[in-house]
């Protein structure tokens, strides 16, 4: 029989009934009436009328009816405090009996009762329970810790909970250390700087062998605690992910996909020339294919996942294009992810195969699919040069079939392909024009016009083309109105004498007709360029456009790499990191891939690649065509180049004011205009003229001219992206000035002339001071060293990552741009030591939870060399003391703003981990302090 029958009743005065039954002296009557209450209480009936009478039902032996009390009891507590309290007693008596399955439901539901008043009663039972000698109580005992300290984290730590917490992974059995796992990680998710999870290889080692035998949820919290630790070499990595390897074959998905993340971020330790790492490669492909027999949905998480690792690492999957061709009967979201990665794989070995698919898509019923088949055609052309003549006529027997939907996207992938193989293909125009009256999409028109206006000479008859769209031209798109505005303007440069009437009508339309200040202002720039220097006009609007690069929607490397330690979840679902859907973000951590060890990678040094991203393996990433500042002033080329201590983290684009900056001046403009060279900084001018008592007065620390530390110089733009002109530099700070130390290197095979440089909007306003002084031509084979002064008196934007540098350097051959992280050290003033008094005031005076702590390693220094290590870099002992044999070292010191930030330094004799903890106004500065400690303490 079901329990239906409890669903059904109408009858009035159902509570007063309740009520009578609940109190029977008869086992059975009581069960079957707090079955009744729970189901009123299901179907959303307010019966905490009851309480007190359930509550009474709590001392039974029925482990049924005690479920259902407690389960009664968990959803009233909140609204009944007061009540909830009779249930104390029985909680407590329930944790000591025998039973050890009423033990673990008593601690379970003392969990879940959210009650404040309640939880101090409950330490006591739950202290008993961690200890408890069979594991099932442990297990639940485990998980309680973690809702208590979501409760009250305050008590939970005072109890000591988190201790025994820690004990529990030294457990015999698998399950309870799954469980203390979850629940230490989920803490130390809401409070990152606590350091939780203190994970060493001896902690490692027990998890590894729990993980063979506890169950698969248990096997995914492992994996993922496993994940966020980073082993001390390759040795150790390796020797994880041979223990982690076996968890591939697993039949839940999750689980793979958890070993998957483990795998690919160990793997960024070991040397490619390891033969265990080709081996590796081989054993991460079956797993991922067995995932796509799944059903659609999971079939689509895992295609979102496979879509960021074919980026990391092509080579996994390479062999494996068949398992990614689209099944009729494949729902489109899988048909379009599919096709995605089909695009990401197609390489000279297999590209045959896939034009043949793609053409075969391009027939379909369903539209969406269609379009992204026929745009797939394009980007295989643009990715292999050899296909690209199959591409082309695979196109045009597409655009042969008159479908609408087919001519318009293919007339928008051949515009891409005439940027990346100018003067081959332009012999198929003739045929796109006849197809000029069926396009009524926005972006098929624009490229259309694109195309006219790009090869008018070719064209007969461009003006009258041009002519017929300008009839209806406030009813096109902006996108359409920009592309026709630019198109005449080209048609006019080539045409002169035939189309005067033309551009004029098209710059009135742009500037005096229309309400769109974007159109406005290309108007009036077109407008007065034509009309005072026609010669710079051609310069500007026909200069020879850059080819295209083949991936238009890679993600940002740096973006990649933290999306690669989030696989597995909503985030490598979404393709963004969580801060970005996650609201509040409290506890949100960003996450990148452990830097290359020396020993994996003896070609590269630390300083000359960016973490986790060798040379030459990532291609660049372009901005979309839509983007109107992307041809221009593509300035996130590649991930911010940084010294061996800096992690590099994900690059955003600032809003650049490409005409109000002075980088306008740098792209067209034969002589650059520098900004204005700054004083000399007030409190310099002091540092030099106070004569030897400064000198000597090592305590004051004002004046030390023995310089901050300075980082080896690195590679910030590399020849292969600058047409030959490579970049090497690092930056110093010498008595209070900032310098950029520059070498310049001329791979080409022509000379350098008329070197310039211009710095994007950044968190401090560094700009130059003066020009960039490169006195003699630049030969083939040539460096030259140039240092480049620096104030802080610059524009202000704040950055991500908060000390990212977007740089554009001018030559006589062009503009290139890149992007740096400089070491926060650099902005530490000279006057950044407090008195003892201002410190102790502004240290209370700064919030607690402005305090951020973190750990320096491997730091063998004593406190007098710590001392004056810091303080050569501007950040100044205020006062030391010793307690219970520990130094204290209180420090304070000064950025260029303004900013001020207070240090507590921990230094144990005989012990190489220094604990920072750091007090600012600006919780954002502390992370970058705490990397400006580690480089200068540990070089």
């Amino acid at each position: 029989m079901t329990d239906s029958k409890y669903f059904t009743t109408t009858k009035k005065g159902e509570i007063f009934e309740l009520k009578a039954e609940l109190n029977s002296d008869k086992k059975e009557k009581k069960k079957e009436a707090v079955k009744k209450v729970i189901a009123s209480m299901t179907v959303g009936k307010d019966v905490s009328a009851l309480f007190p009478d359930v509550v009474n039902c709590m001392q039974t032996d029925n482990l049924e009816l005690k479920k259902l009390v407690y389960l009664y009891l968990m959803n009233y507590a909140k609204s009944q405090p007061d009540m909830a309290i009779m249930a104390v007693n029985t909680f407590v008596k329930d944790c000591e009996d025998p039973n050890p399955l009423i033990r673990a439901l008593a601690v379970r539901t003392m969990g879940c009762i959210r009650v404040d008043k309640i939880t101090e009663y409950l330490c006591e039972p739950l202290r008993k329970c961690l200890k408890d000698e069979d594991p099932y109580v442990r297990k639940t005992a485990a998980v309680c810790v973690a809702k208590l300290h979501d409760i009250n984290a305050q008590l939970v730590e005072d109890q000591g909970f988190l201790d025994t917490l820690k004990d529990l992974i030294s457990d015999s059995n698998p399950m309870v250390v799954a469980n203390a796992v979850a629940a230490l990680s989920e803490i130390a998710e809401s409070h990152p700087s606590s350091n939780l999870l203190d994970l060493n290889p001896q902690s490692i080692n027990k998890l590894l062998t729990a993980l063979n035998e506890c169950t698969e949820w248990g096997q995914i919290f492992i994996l993922d605690c496993l994940a966020n630790y980073t082993p001390k070499d390759d040795r150790e990595a390796q020797s994880i992910c041979e223990r982690v390897t076996p968890r591939l074959s697993h039949a839940n998905s999750a689980v793979v996909l958890s070993a998957v993340k483990v795998l690919m971020k160990f793997m960024e330790m070991l040397s490619k020339d390891l033969d265990y790492y080709g081996t590796l490669l081989k054993k991460l492909a079956p797993p991922l294919v067995t995932l796509l027999s799944a059903e659609p949905e999971l079939q689509y998480v895992a295609l979102r996942n496979i879509n960021l690792i074919v980026q990391k690492r092509p080579e996994i999957l390479k062999h494996e294009m068949k398992v990614f061709f689209v099944k009729y009967n494949d729902p489109i979201y899988v048909k379009l992810e599919k096709l995605d990665i089909m695009i990401r794989l197609a390489s000279q070995a297999n590209i045959a195969q896939v034009l043949a698919e793609l053409k075969e898509y391009a027939t379909e019923v369903d539209v969406d699919f269609v379009r992204k088949a026929v745009r797939a055609i394009g980007r295989c052309a643009i990715k292999v040069e050899q296909s690209a003549e199959r591409c082309v006529s695979t196109l045009l027997d597409l655009i042969q079939t008159k479908v609408n939907y087919v001519v318009q996207e293919a007339i928008v992938v051949i515009k891409d392909i005439f940027r990346k193989y100018p003067n081959k293909y332009e012999s198929v125009i003739a045929t796109l024009c006849e197809n000029l009256d069926s396009l009524d999409e926005p972006e098929a028109r624009a490229a259309m016009i694109w195309i006219v206006g790009e090869y008018a000479e070719r064209i007969d008859n461009a003006d009258e083309l041009l002519e017929s769209f300008l009839e209806g031209f406030h009813d096109e798109s902006t996108q359409v109105q920009l592309q026709l505005l630019t198109a005449i303007v080209k048609l006019f440069l080539k045409k002169p004498t035939e189309t005067q009437e033309l551009v004029q009508q098209v710059l009135s339309l742009a500037t005096q007709d229309s309400d769109n200040p974007d159109l406005r202002d290309r108007g009036y720039i077109y407008w007065r360029l034509l009309s005072t220097d026609p010669v710079a006009a051609k310069e500007v609007v026909l200069a020879e456009k850059p080819l295209i690069s083949e991936e238009t929607d890679l993600i940002e490397p740096t973006l990649l790499d933290e999306l690669i330690c989030y696989i597995g979840t909503l985030a490598s679902v979404y393709h963004k990191p969580p801060s970005a859907f996650v609201e509040g973000g409290r506890g949100i951590v960003h996450k990148s891939l452990p830097p290359r060890t020396a020993s994996s990678e003896s070609t590269e040094s630390p300083e000359t690649a960016p973490a986790g991203a060798p040379p030459g393996e990532q291609p660049d990433v372009i901005p979309a065509q839509g983007d109107l500042l992307g041809d221009l002033l593509n300035l996130d080329l590649g991930p911010p180049v940084s010294g061996p201590p800096l992690a590099t983290s994900s690059v955003q684009m600032g809003a650049v004011d490409l005409l109000g900056s002075g980088l306008d001046s740098l792209i067209g403009a034969p002589n650059f205009v520098a900004p204005p060279a700054a004083a000399v900084p007030a409190n310099l001018g002091a540092t030099v003229g106070s004569g030897l008592s400064d000198l000597f007065d090592l305590t004051s620390g004002v004046g030390t001219l023995s310089g901050s530390y300075v980082a080896p110089k690195a590679v910030w733009l590399p020849a292969m992206k600058a047409k030959g002109l490579e970049i090497s530099g690092t930056f110093t700070r010498q008595v209070g000035s900032i310098s950029m130390d520059l070498q310049l290197t001329n791979k080409a095979l022509q000379v350098m002339t008329d070197f310039a440089i211009q710095f994007n909007r950044n968190s401090f306003g560094l700009a130059p001071a003066a020009p960039l002084q490169v006195h003699a031509p630049l030969s083939p084979n040539q460096t030259v060293e140039s240092s480049l002064p620096l104030n802080t008196v610059g524009s202000v934007m704040k950055m991500e990552p908060l000390n990212n540098l977007q740089v554009a350097v001018k030559n006589n051959i062009d503009v290139f741009y890149f992007s740096t992280l400089y070491p926060l050290h650099i902005l530490f003033v000279e006057d950044g030591k407090m008195d003892r008094q201002t410190f102790l005031a502004t240290w209370k005076d700064i919030p607690n939870e402005n305090e951020a702590q973190f750990q320096i390693r491997d730091c063998p220094l004593n406190a007098e060399a710590v001392s004056s290590r810091l303080q050569s870099s501007n950040i100044f002992t205020v006062a030391k003391r010793n307690v219970e044999g520990q130094d204290m070292l209180y420090q304070s010191l000064k950025l260029t703003n303004g900013i001020w930030v207070l240090a507590e330094l921990r230094i144990q004799p005989g012990n190489p981990s220094l604990t920072l903890s750091l007090k600012c106004r600006a919780p954002e500065v502390s992370q970058h302090v705490y990397q400006a400690y580690e480089t200068i303490l540990k070089n």
